[in-house]
């Protein structure tokens, strides 16, 4: 029997999900790349949060850290804090703040430069 890992698993879903938020946006509006990047992520990090808090309390396979932590420094930062206040969800660990406030200063410093040039 093969065993998936759940890392790469999730990954690629969290990815797709992106990806069709993305084309969906691109066909939808006239958002700037860097725009629909961040819209994109962002949702797909809150939907990623929602599914774990709903696998949590079932007791099903979770969505493993590394991932929430990967979605929030990909760009998807207000989605985490989003994710954290609507559902409750990883306020009790630390790492979890601190993700996602290395993760907001980096993409507020990058965005402050994208705009400004």
């Amino acid at each position: 029997m093969v065993r998936r890992d759940p890392k790469l698993s999730y990954s690629l879903l969290a990815l797709g999900l992106i990806l069709v938020i993305a084309l969906g946006l691109v066909f939808l509006t006239n958002l700037n790349p860097l725009w629909v990047w961040l819209v994109a992520v962002n949702l797909a990090t809150l939907v990623a949060y929602g599914y774990d808090k709903a696998q949590a309390q079932s007791g099903r396979f979770r969505v493993p850290e590394i991932v929430l932590h990967g979605l929030a420094l990909a760009g998807g930062f207000f989605g985490g804090w989003l994710g954290r206040s609507l559902f409750h969800h990883k306020t009790r660990k630390p790492i979890f703040a601190i993700i996602l406030t290395l993760s907001t200063v980096i993409w507020l410093v990058i965005i402050w430069l994208l705009l400004r040039s």
